[in-house]
């Protein structure tokens, strides 16, 4: 199972994401960097373990405020051995085109910046787009009939439940349950929630592909042990990667 950080950008600075209020986000505090500015932040929890991907929220750009393209790619060029996953709020397919034709990363397709399918980015069958599937409490962000036509899914799907961000409330465990049984081939990835190792430990048991995780980090409940022992490397009797 992967375990993906997560970096929430705001007017230049990391901020501390809690329960999706994006407007209230205000600069991070970490022990894991002297600085809210992102390669900071970054090296922070590279100095964890050897983190193959990182998620990115432009949240500038999600919210039609801007944006941190430049900042994005200098991080691509500074940090090559990590696959940035990035939501920058791409809502069609010519602008998802000109970001994967200057990014090496993987581009995030947020349902809730989507008016309607026939405008929306292609998902199937395209290999480095990853479609979040939004949710707030029980409500769902985006076209409604995305939510009742998986065939039009991306491989890749983050169940996203915004409610929970920074509230260490745990996942939302019955959502992956609806999401598993609608598309039961595709790889999910859980957003929102997790605590501590054991629910990483619950997620990888119910074939999660991949977990986002930001506040357990940063307030040590998931620290470098707990990373080594979920780390698949480690599981085949390779050396920790650190």
């Amino acid at each position: 199972m992967d375990i993906i950080p997560v970096i929430d950008l705001k007017g230049g600075h990391v901020v501390l994401a809690r329960g999706g209020a994006r407007h209230l986000y205000a600069p991070i505090e970490t022990p894991l960097a002297s600085s809210s500015r992102p390669h900071e932040v970054i090296e922070g929890f590279l100095s964890l373990h050897r983190f193959r991907k990182i998620y990115i929220a432009d949240l500038d750009a999600i919210t039609g405020a801007g944006g941190h393209a430049a900042i994005i790619a200098a991080l691509e060029a500074e940090f090559p051995q990590v696959e940035f996953w990035v939501d920058s709020g791409r809502a069609t397919e010519s602008h998802a085109a000109a970001w994967l034709a200057q990014n090496r990363g993987a581009l995030i397709i947020g349902s809730e910046n989507l008016a309607d399918l026939e405008t929306a980015p292609r998902l199937a069958a395209e290999p480095r787009r990853i479609l979040s599937l939004d949710f707030r409490g029980d409500e769902f962000l985006g076209p409604l009939d995305l939510m009742t036509n998986p065939a039009r899914w991306a491989q890749r799907i983050i169940v996203m439940s915004l409610a929970k961000v920074g509230a260490g409330s745990g996942p939302d465990f019955a959502r992956l349950d609806q999401i598993r049984a609608q598309a039961p081939t595709h790889d999910l990835y859980a957003a929102g929630g997790v605590r501590d190792a054991d629910d990483l430990r619950r997620l990888e048991a119910a074939n999660i592909a991949g977990v986002l995780v930001a506040s357990a980090l940063h307030n040590g409940r998931i620290g470098a042990a707990e990373l080594r022992g979920l780390d698949p490397q480690n599981k085949r009797g390779a050396e920790a990667p650190l």
